[in-house]
């Protein structure tokens, strides 16, 4: 299996329909009472993009990007509507968005990450597809112009040079989901004014 570093088309992906997924394991008591336990210590997300195919082209346009993943075999890149920037949704990115790491002198490549807090807890998802040109780096709130390049395939950025210890290290991106399809199947259907739809296009995300 490979990835294929190309994006399921945006005018399909935009009416698709998912988000995050857990897996936490409940048990009642005898009592009445529930113990509760995290299967995963991170969520996983899961789309359907069916609700995005408006046309007949629409439906060849997926019908050829299937064929060309080998159904459930590579994964590919899709843009979550929902959720594919640093920043709140209304807001541009800016490279002062999400801390990546505190310098020490030392280390020269971080990951880039995001935090989505609520109230005192909060939990970090690592950004493994940003979008190429998007991103943007900041020393204790500078913006650096040069000096540092972005890997878009694995998430990480590196510098040049090590930043100095105890500097913030702060970096604003868009960013793609790894996915592949969910199925081997896709269920076609072509009435008689020849429009056509797909029942699902389950995508699950990759785990990388």
């Amino acid at each position: 299996m490979a990835f294929h570093e190309i994006r399921f088309p945006d005018n399909i992906s935009r009416g698709a329909r998912g988000g995050p997924e857990r897996r936490t394991q409940v048990v009642e008591l005898v009592s009445g009472d529930e113990e509760r336990n995290a299967s995963w210590a991170n969520s996983r997300r899961r789309y359907d993009v069916a609700y995005g195919i408006r046309r007949t082209d629409d439906l060849a346009t997926v019908v050829a990007f299937f064929e060309a993943r080998n159904g459930r075999l590579h994964g590919f890149r899709h843009k979550d509507w929902a959720d594919y920037k640093s920043s709140l949704p209304s807001q541009a990115v800016a490279p002062i968005d999400q801390p990546i790491g505190t310098g020490n002198g030392a280390v020269t490549t971080f990951a880039l990450l995001k935090r989505y807090t609520s109230g005192t807890q909060s939990w970090t998802r690592a950004i493994a597809k940003p979008v190429a040109g998007t991103v943007r780096l900041a020393l204790n709130g500078v913006e650096q112009m040069s000096g540092w390049s972005a890997d878009t395939t694995t998430g990480s950025v590196s510098f040049a040079n090590a930043p100095g210890a105890g500097v913030t290290i702060t970096a604003g991106f868009e960013f793609d989901v790894p996915v592949r399809f969910d199925t081997d199947t896709l269920d076609v259907t072509l009435d008689i004014e020849r429009l056509g739809s797909i029942t699902s296009i389950p995508l699950l995300e990759i785990r990388r």
